[in-house]
């Protein structure tokens, strides 16, 4: 399977950043955590014209490895993508995980985000983790169906399945 321009997709949680690091040393491709080019400092939300030119910016390489869902660009993303990887994980999995990842960066900005964005929680953001595989994966399957055959999409449910889609990656 020939991947050169990969969107992750998946719930928070779900590894989307761990494994696009990941798949980038596999691959060779450079990776950009979408989290770390849309929030300005203090989790302050870009003009919509300034995030959708900071995002064509990112497709413009000829490979890249895009992680992160941000709706209002997906439609853009996934037409411009050869291989969509959307990481279903359980959700209590991945909401165990916010918790985790919240605890382990407290006040400090983790490697993923955007200079002066504090790791934060709320139950705003515990909702929309605990709601998006409901939420949002189904809309996401419907955009991916719209690309045709000219998207691959891998699906992947648990961290077996992570590990052995990486692995088949290493033996080709």
């Amino acid at each position: 399977m020939t991947m050169n321009r990969i969107a992750v997709l998946g719930t928070p949680g779900a590894g989307k950043s761990t494994f696009a690091k990941r798949l980038g040393e596999r691959l060779d491709v450079p990776v950009a955590h979408l989290d770390a080019h849309f929030w300005e400092p203090g989790w302050e939300k870009p003009e919509t014209s300034d995030w959708e030119a900071t995002h064509r910016e990112l497709m413009r390489p000829e490979s890249w490895i895009l992680d992160g869902n941000y709706g209002s660009t997906i439609d853009a993303r996934l037409e411009a993508a050869d291989t969509a990887i959307l990481l279903d994980i359980p959700r209590h999995i991945c909401l165990c995980r916010v918790l985790e990842r919240w605890l382990r960066n407290r006040g400090q900005t983790r490697p993923d985000m955007a200079d002066g964005c504090v790791e934060k929680i709320d139950i705003e953001f515990l909702r929309y983790t605990w709601n998006f595989a409901a939420d949002k994966i189904p809309k996401m399957e419907r955009k991916f169906e719209r690309q045709g055959e000219e998207l691959t999409v891998v699906r992947l449910r648990s961290n077996e399945e992570r590990e052995a889609f990486l692995e088949r990656l290493r033996d080709e």
